[in-house]
């Protein structure tokens, strides 16, 4: 009987995902220093927010959840040794809130060769959105594609701008990428017949190096009256501190991977308009029942922790595995993790509005929150204002 018993724990601790005896492991590599330390530092505490609510309520099933959190700096080349720890060494039962487009093409080998869930990551880009969904990849979030489509609806449809007047400044790598073959998309569908007058600069990730990119725009033929940025919030900070300098009043738009909170924080509040794409909703909606658990699980838990848009979504991506764990039976696997997330079906995780995932929906959310920078913080704005904030063409 002795010998049986070791044998029992030795299979428990070899299990993936359950480290200790008692405990459910998950696994992030994000950046945790660098240029967009701050947007992974924020996910990470979000996530083990939500992880601490799972905690002191009893766990999952009597587990307790741990988090281990590794930092990429945002570096694809930091990224695959990584997730090689957590997946071999670490035997993490889920990836979760791993952060950037760049760093998830060089996860998504090692996901599928060990066939283990990368959930919730904080990207839109559609290389983790393939019709049909890829089995180990589910998401929480609406896609670039999504907030940028609400973007250039409004711009074309509430502002009346021709698509040639909208530029793109984007990120030199596969976030930027996906950001602008979005965006080329959503214009295509608004009469776009030649993408060659989509004014289009870059800038090098990790970097602020914008320079080049705002000349390109100042010498223009034509002056965009909107542009819309697909970067991190420091180079794009500087990129609207400098055209504004230069004179340059086009209506400047982000997506949601900029870290609005951190973008505000950089331009101060001498700079308003400045719109940017959420996809969770603004921290102060206390009347939604799950934002209220955030801000409610922040003064019980941590009280120092700035309830950011990025650690909300860290927040509702846990809660969200939290969800699918509390229906698995008896010992969780990363299959049966992934089957249960698949079969939650419609749910209301208190946001306001349904999710749904499902074998054929790997993606829970399509909702986008506008936003917009006043006096240093971040207003809510409704689709319909964008157009309102578009300067008059000359």
């Amino acid at each position: 009987m002795p010998r049986l018993f070791f044998f029992l724990c030795l299979l428990l601790i070899l299990l993936p995902g359950t480290g200790r005896a008692g405990e459910i492991v998950l696994g992030m590599s994000t950046a945790l220093s660098g240029p967009t330390a701050e947007l992974g530092q924020a996910m990470r505490d979000g996530v083990e927010l939500g992880l601490e609510r799972v905690n002191q309520q009893g766990g999952i099933n009597g587990q307790r959840l741990r988090l281990i959190a590794l930092d990429d700096g945002y570096e694809p080349a930091r990224t695959a040794p990584n997730m090689r720890r957590l997946i071999e060494e670490e035997k993490v039962l889920a990836i979760i809130g791993n952060v950037g487009t760049p760093t998830a093409i060089a996860a998504l080998p090692l996901v599928r060769e060990h066939r283990v869930l990368y959930f919730a990551p904080f990207t839109g880009a559609g290389v983790l959105r393939h019709e049909p969904p890829e089995r180990y990849v589910i998401n929480f979030r609406a896609s670039y594609g999504q907030e940028i489509a609400t973007m250039i609806r409004a711009l074309v449809e509430d502002a009346g701008l021709a698509p040639e007047e909208i530029a793109f400044f984007t990120q030199r790598d596969g976030y930027g990428d996906a950001g602008f073959a979005g965006g080329l998309a959503a214009l295509r569908r608004h009469g776009l017949t030649d993408e060659r007058q989509v004014l289009h600069v870059r800038y090098p990730r990790n970097t602020l190096a914008v320079e080049n990119a705002l000349a390109d725009i100042l010498l223009a033929e034509r002056t965009p009256r909107a542009i819309i940025m697909v970067g991190a919030y420091a180079p794009c900070a500087k990129f609207i501190r400098l055209a504004r300098q230069a004179g340059l009043n086009s209506l400047m738009l982000n997506v949601s991977f900029v870290g609005g909170d951190f973008l505000a924080r950089e331009l101060g509040p001498e700079i308003e308009g400045v719109v940017v794409t959420q996809v969770v909703p603004h921290p102060r909606q206390r009347e939604l029942p799950l934002v209220a658990d955030f801000r409610r699980d922040i003064e019980t838990y941590v009280q120092d922790m700035a309830p950011s848009f990025p650690a909300l979504e860290g927040y509702i991506a846990m809660r969200l595995l939290a969800v699918a764990l509390a229906e698995i039976d008896g010992e969780p696997s990363r299959e049966g993790l992934v089957e249960a997330l698949e079969a939650l079906g419609e749910f209301d995780l208190g946001l306001g509005r349904k999710l749904f995932l499902g074998p054929k929906r790997h993606q829970a959310s399509n909702q986008v929150w506008p936003t917009v920078l006043r006096a240093g913080g971040l207003e809510p704005l409704d689709e319909t204002g964008i157009a309102a904030l578009v300067p008059v063409a000359p």
